[in-house]
């Protein structure tokens, strides 16, 4: 990496933890033991805005004895394994530590016996659905076209099974890449489309459509996280000191999100994660950021892994999915120690 770079990421990483007032260990250490380990690499994909507390996490983990913390970018779908996106194949395969992600997209990966492990909620939704003039809900889809990021559309399929359609039969789904679809809905030429940030900012930009739902405000799925993050099985039964301090370094830098979201847009900006301020500041006023306290990351879990069970994506039961696939026993106590 360039010297100027490595000196910017560090300056941007030193002025968030200021801004949180970090830069010293906790207090609280002292009733800990010693780190495990002094490393940990931290799974990147670009130009995701709402995984601002993943950049803002970085001077947070120092300040939490961690010396050697590294981000890791996450490459594309080539070689990919069955059932897995880029973050869970990077995860199983060691490459990375910890990353952030849409929670439901774990859970095919656990239902196959997959080592990856859910460590807590970080934010409650970031899709926003978009849909022509004269659509004004999810269930006038039926007949119509839309556009998606990936394929199979599992969020979308859930939605449009909510209110009673047949996503198999009852929905043209158009599944090229995200940014050839986005361009197709801006120019009228499919009936909507689900995107997340800058997807959302960019075609409110181009005065695209209308929101028909958006999971920060629409319920039910207002009702649960959207991102999680989950971790790499060996690590936490390894490291379990070092584990928790990682998850106390993403919940404060998730309550910096929150309370400093222009200081963070700027940092993304400084820091080289993306060009675009304006977008940045939206998404970080518009995800709702300061509710991993009040929400209940184990009810997530089980109200997507119903719902998948419902549409067949995964066969495991929604209580042997938790108890496989995650360990929430880090998020019980700090929630307790860092407490607003």
């Amino acid at each position: 990496m360039p010297r100027t770079q490595t000196r910017r990421r560090f300056l941007t990483t030193l002025s968030l933890a200021g801004a949180a007032g970090v830069v010293r260990a906790p207090a609280l250490f002292a009733a800990e033991r010693s780190l495990e380990t002094t490393s940990v690499r931290l799974g990147r994909k670009s130009l995701v805005f709402c995984e601002a507390p993943l950049q803002a996490a970085g001077e947070l983990l120092r300040a939490e004895g961690f010396t050697d913390m590294r981000y890791v970018d996450i490459g594309g779908t080539k070689g990919l394994m069955p059932l897995m996106t880029p973050t869970i194949s990077a995860i199983v395969r060691g490459n990375v530590d910890f990353a952030l992600s849409f929670a439901m997209l774990f859970l095919p990966a656990i239902d196959a016996g997959v080592p990856i492990t859910v460590l807590a909620g970080v934010h409650v939704g970031c899709f926003e659905f978009f849909a022509r003039d004269g659509i004004r809900s999810i269930a006038e889809l039926k007949g119509k076209s839309v556009g998606l990021k990936a394929s199979p559309p599992g969020l979308l399929t859930l939605m449009a099974a909510d209110v009673g359609l047949d996503p198999a039969n009852d929905i043209h789904w158009v599944t090229e890449p995200s940014a050839q679809t986005l361009d197709l809905f801006a120019e009228g030429k499919i009936d909507a489309f689900l995107g997340f940030p800058p997807e959302p900012q960019e075609l409110r930009a181009r005065h695209a459509g209308q929101v028909i739902l958006n999971t920060a405000v629409d319920h039910p799925w207002s009702q649960y996280f959207c991102c999680v993050l989950a971790g790499n099985r060996d690590y936490i039964r390894k490291y379990p000191v070092a584990t928790k301090r990682v998850i106390r370094a993403f919940l404060k830098a998730t309550d910096l999100c929150a309370a400093e979201p222009a200081r963070v847009a700027r940092s993304l900006v400084v820091g080289g994660s993306i060009e675009q301020y304006d977008y940045a500041l939206q998404t970080l006023n518009d995800v709702p950021y300061n509710n991993w306290r009040e929400f209940d990351a184990e009810d997530t879990i089980r109200f997507y892994a119903l719902r998948m069970r419902e549409a067949g994506f995964i066969r495991s039961t929604p209580q042997k999915i938790i108890a496989e696939g995650t360990d929430l026993r880090f998020l019980d106590e700090l929630k307790r120690e860092l407490k607003a």
